[in-house]
Parts: structure tokens; sequence; C-alpha cells
């Protein structure tokens, strides 16, 4: 692909949820600092308890923006990762920058990206944030507000000024929204994945790009002032946003680790790390009644359950509105014979100790790390091991 001179005309896409407050800081913020000021900017209305598509239909010419609404909306949600795709999907530049509605662009901070890009590159701005979570040196804590409406934009913009000094010509691996890559690069790797409706998505799909072999690039030049997670409701100063975004974080969760067999893994400048993919099922003998709770805790970190039929059930039933795996295979009962690759047997009445509940879930970095193909014992656990292949790969792409 033969580079312009000039920076390409990009698409912003920007997804709301209810967020009127924040893209009312979020898109001037694009219009007065990008670069270009033609960048396209697409908004999808996900939900709309404030009054969202009623300002957005006044300013839209203002700013030249174009929105599209949930068709089923205040009934059911598309989660970021679709409404992420769904912005991709209409938008009509080559590049695009995934952006959070509780962003607000620093000078430039789109040219300094696009500079970075190449083809199976994916390049964030550096986020800079007042100090309400732990910082491991992947951002900044400054504060210029804590809410849109306090947003000190000239102290933020003199701070860019000293910090694009301060930082030079720095890169890290890590990354973050917002990002910017090629919209034929994203579509060869199926986009977001559905089934993390509306959290994780994001960790999801670098785990897919990390795998596929796309590089990542954090500018230290380009940067945003990020409300640190107010759009979406991750923090807990707006308590009946925050109660359902926990709620959606916790199922959430749960379905990346059906997926990817571990939970969320990255460096501290926020490189995704990926563990191997084993298929692997556990055995739970004498699993009653008692241990329905049980059952909750263990079942996303293998690909089958083994147990009392009846258990298994009554699992299913509590828990399959939650998750878009189908329980009914990944609970069988105790009486078939285990098909999978590493089968753990163990006494439900041994697995009393938080020693034990982190050796399962762990499992597949220490398969990595001294898995053989054999029988073993540890501690509680019986271990058979047939074949130590992983399917890790087969997850980069998604067919939604």
């Amino acid at each position: 692909m033969v580079r312009r001179l000039e920076m390409d005309r990009i698409t912003f896409c920007i997804p709301s949820k209810s967020n009127l407050r924040y893209l009312k800081a979020c898109i001037p913020s694009i219009r007065e600092n990008a670069h270009r000021k033609d960048h396209d900017i697409v908004v999808f209305v996900d939900s709309d308890e404030d009054g969202t598509v009623e300002w957005l239909k006044e300013v839209k010419d203002d700013y030249n923006i174009s929105y599209h609404v949930n068709p089923d909306l205040g009934k059911s949600l598309y989660g970021i990762g679709m409404a992420y795709d769904y912005c991709i999907e209409k938008s009509t530049t080559d590049i695009f920058m995934i952006f959070h509605a509780d962003m607000m662009l620093a000078k430039d901070a789109d040219l300094i990206a696009w500079k970075q890009l190449k083809e199976k590159h994916v390049v964030c701005s550096t986020r800079i944030e007042p100090p309400i979570h732990p910082n491991a040196g992947e951002k900044i804590l400054v504060d210029f507000g804590m809410w849109p409406e306090d947003f000190m934009s000239k102290e933020f913009d003199n701070y860019v000024k000293l910090a694009k000094e301060k930082y030079g010509d720095k890169t890290t691996e890590g990354i973050f929204a917002p990002w910017m890559m090629y919209k034929s690069d994203f579509l060869k790797i199926g986009g977001h994945d559905k089934i993390l409706h509306s959290c994780r998505e994001d960790s999801d799909v670098f785990n897919r790009m990390h795998l596929a072999g796309y590089n990542f690039i954090q500018s230290w030049q380009s940067f945003v002032y990020h409300l640190t997670g107010r759009g979406a409701g991750s923090f807990d100063g707006d308590e009946e946003r925050h109660k359902n975004w926990q709620h959606m974080m916790t199922n959430s969760t749960r379905e990346f680790i059906r997926k990817w067999g571990t939970g969320v893994q990255h460096d501290a400048l926020m490189k995704p790390l990926v563990s191997k993919k084993y298929n692997i099922s556990f055995v739970i003998e004498n699993c009653s009644d008692a241990h329905v709770q049980l059952l909750y805790h263990v079942e996303p970190w293998c690909d089958s359950i083994y147990c009392n039929e009846s258990i298994g059930k009554k699992y299913v039933e509590l828990e399959q509105n939650n998750t878009s795996f189908d329980l009914t295979k990944r609970l069988k009962s105790i009486t078939s014979q285990p098909t999978e690759n590493v089968i753990v047997k163990f006494d439900s009445q041994h697995l009393s100790t938080q020693e034990r509940f982190n050796f399962l879930t762990q499992l597949s970095n220490i398969l990595t790390d001294s898995g053989q193909v054999g029988h073993m014992k540890y501690d509680i656990f019986d271990i058979e091991i047939k074949s130590l292949d992983t399917y890790e790969n087969e997850l980069i792409n998604v067919k939604n």
C-alpha cells in the first residue's frame, strides 16, 4: 500500500450508551483538535435515556456527524463490540479509530498516530487520566477534571505540549482505546466477537490481533484525556450505572475465560499475553446438590465437565441465560468416557483451598511449562494427558 504524504481522512467510531453528557465534550474535541477537520465521525446509539438522539439530530450538520440507532432501542443492547463493528461497517474510509465517548482528543493526536500506521499495525494514543485507578506506567495520571463539564481544556492543551517535549519519540507496545488501524486488517479477523457482549471485547480482539501477528504501537506523542470508564460505567461515582456495568463485566469475564482458558493477561504496559489453549476436561467425583456453586466457579476454566448428571442439569438451568456457550455440550454425565486431550479428575469435597482452585485456573500455563503426555498425580488431582496439542490459533477469526 502506497502511503500519501498528506494525512488520510479517517473515521472516528464512537458507541454511545446514554452518553450525552460525554458526547458533548468528546465530539467538539475531535473537531477542534484533529489535524484534519473533515474526518468522519460515526456514532452508534445503543441506548438513549438522556436525549442523545435528539441532540445528535440537532448538531449533526454543525459537527458533520453520522449517527445510527439501535433498531431495538430500549429493548435490547448491541453491546460495545457490535456497536463498534456497526460503525466500522458504515465507515467509508480505509482507516478507522476506535474512540470512547468519555475521551477528549488532544491537538494533532490523529496525525501523530497516523504517521505510525502501517498494514498489520495497530496504533493507540496515550491516555491522560485523573488519578482514580492505579498506573503501571502505561498512562499518565494528571487531573484535568473528573467529569466532562469540569474538563480544563486550556490546562490540558498546555500540558500536552510539555508532555510531547518530555516523551520525545517514545513508543511502547501497549494497546488500549483509542486505537487506529486499517479497516481491511480488522475485517480479516472477523471484527469483534459478539459473545463478549458489553465488556472484555477489547481484550479478546487484542488477543486475536496478537496471535495474527499484528504489531502494536502506543505513541507517547498522541494523547487523549480519558475520564476512565465513565461512559461505560466502570467508575463507581454513578451507582446505578456502575451496578449494571459490574453485572455485565462478570458475565463477559466468564465468557472470556471459557473462550481463552485464562483471565485477561497483559504486561505492565498493556501488551497482550496469550496462553496456549488446551482441550481440557474436569471429572468431578462425589458432586452433590451442595456443589452447584462449585460448578459455577470451575466450569469456565475447562472445555467440558463430567459430573453427576442431575447436578449438571441444575447448573445449566441456573447459568445458561448468562452465556452464549451451549452449556448442555459442556456439562456431561460422569458415566461418560472423557474424550478431551487433558483430563483432570478430583473429588469435589477436597477442592477446599484457594491453592487447589488456583491450580485449575493456572492449568494452561502449568501444562505449557511442565506438561508431559502420560498419567500423573498432583495433590488431589489425577491428571491424564493424551496430547499437548493446542488450538488458540483457531480463535483468531470469528464468524459473526
